[in-house]
């Protein structure tokens, strides 16, 4: 169907906004003076779980909102996502079929529609550097689902997008919802304002049961089974820490201020499908400047104990950071309640993509990619420690690091990367 190599693909984005494929700066043609009163419209670039939850979303939270095209690999999915979103909210996603795009360049097909205003993009992560780097220089906004790199390469391309972005005035919002979730943004208010003293160390954890695994279905190709079954293929999903973890680890970067010096760490695996190039768990310890030290655990282990929550031990106290629905507590040492809240995780995520739209009715369009590709390479980075058995500086991921874990061609169908388990003492640091 298509041939995308990652010099194909910068060839192509560079081509899009030169032949004028796509709207000029502003606002895709939703001028900031209509504000939001007026329909935004809106391309999702993926259609699988997350990227119909965020349209769901988008919808749900901004009334206005409209859907005017789609596209996944699979048309056949985008048309049933696309039927699902016309029963929830009638008129405002009743995409035409020839607005539903299919194959590896869809993309480039709802990039390139000039009614197209914001896209929200959803695809494997592996992709999401390559098409928020195409949607920049497309001039659209973005709602871009985590992590948006899996590897160095993907991180220095957000960071070149994001400074591109903020100088031409588009968005771009990232499905880091913890950000916008009241009872963490009060929570860490209030370490902030110091109820529990100096911060001194943190933990964090993404343990739970299990992930799913998508049987290979007769005459794919190694391309095609391997897009299908994304989650155990680390060029595609970064493995547990990069794909579904980094929103601790955003919680961590956030706590903290940035981005560590370091990472130790270690893991497992002795119980995925023989195909399946993921870890079973990791632990890494982040240190940070000062020496302080944030521990955090992922594992997918059957039949054990689930947790999800962030602690942070400060001098007079500790804030529990608790994910999904928990809520906020901070005691102090001796477990006095100081102070509580309850959370939210479905409001959170309707208020990301709230905001979205409003700073761009304001004119003021938030540009965040930055702070979530940092979260993003701290999960690669912790995750390539484990890999390695090496020690991981920042310094060395952001300025020495060749990491670059995309295929040099992309072919539907055709052949893709021979899967293989990184050993330590055997995978070392690049």
């Amino acid at each position: 169907m298509h041939d995308q190599s990652r010099r194909d693909f910068l060839a192509t984005t560079a081509a899009i906004g030169a032949a004028g494929l796509v709207a000029p700066l502003g606002f895709g043609g939703w001028s900031q003076a209509k504000g939001p009163g007026k329909s935004i419209r809106i391309g999702v670039i993926g259609c699988g779980g997350r990227g119909s939850g965020a349209a769901n979303d988008t919808l749900t939270a901004n009334p206005d909102a409209t859907i005017v095209a789609m596209c996944d690999l699979d048309v056949e999915r985008a048309k049933g996502v696309r039927d699902a979103l016309k029963e929830a909210h009638s008129d405002r996603a009743n995409v035409d079929d020839d607005r539903i795009f299919g194959g590896i360049d869809g993309y480039q097909k709802v990039l390139a529609l000039a009614d197209v205003d914001l896209v929200i993009l959803a695809t494997a992560p592996g992709f999401r550097h390559m098409h928020i780097t195409a949607a920049v220089a497309a001039k659209k906004h973005i709602f871009a689902e985590k992590p948006v790199c899996v590897d160095v390469a993907g991180y220095h391309a957000c960071c070149a997008a994001h400074d591109q972005a903020a100088k031409q005035g588009t968005a771009i919002v990232t499905g880091t919802q913890y950000r916008r979730q009241t009872s963490f943004i009060e929570g860490i208010k209030r370490i902030r304002e110091g109820m529990i003293g100096e911060v001194v160390g943190m933990t964090a954890r993404y343990c739970s049961n299990g992930i799913w695994y998508r049987d290979r279905k007769p005459g794919m190709s190694d391309m095609e089974y391997q897009i299908y079954n994304w989650m155990h293929f680390i060029w595609l999903s970064g493995d547990q820490i990069t794909e579904q973890a980094v929103h601790n680890i955003d919680v961590i970067h956030w706590v903290m201020g940035g981005p560590p010096v370091r990472a130790f760490a270690s893991g497992s695996r002795w119980n995925r499908p023989a195909d399946s190039e993921m870890w079973d768990s990791m632990s890494v310890d982040f240190e940070f400047a000062g020496g302080k030290i944030c521990s955090f655990d992922a594992r997918h282990w059957a039949n054990s104990d689930n947790q999800f929550d962030n602690v942070v031990y400060g001098s007079k106290g500790i804030a529990y950071l608790r994910a999904f629905d928990g809520g906020s507590t901070i005691t102090d040492r001796d477990g006095k309640e100081l102070w509580t809240t309850k959370g939210s995780i479905g409001a959170a995520y309707r208020q990301e993509h709230k905001e979205l739209v409003e700073s761009i009715a304001a004119g003021k369009p938030i540009v965040e990619l930055r702070q979530t590709a940092e979260s993003s390479l701290m999960a690669v980075m912790g995750r390539e420690a484990a890999y390695s058995g090496q020690v991981a500086t920042w310094d060395f991921m952001t300025k020495q690091s060749k990491l670059d874990l995309m295929p040099k061609l992309v072919t539907i169908p055709g052949d893709a990367p021979a899967p293989f388990v990184r050993k330590p003492g055997e995978y070392r640091l690049q």
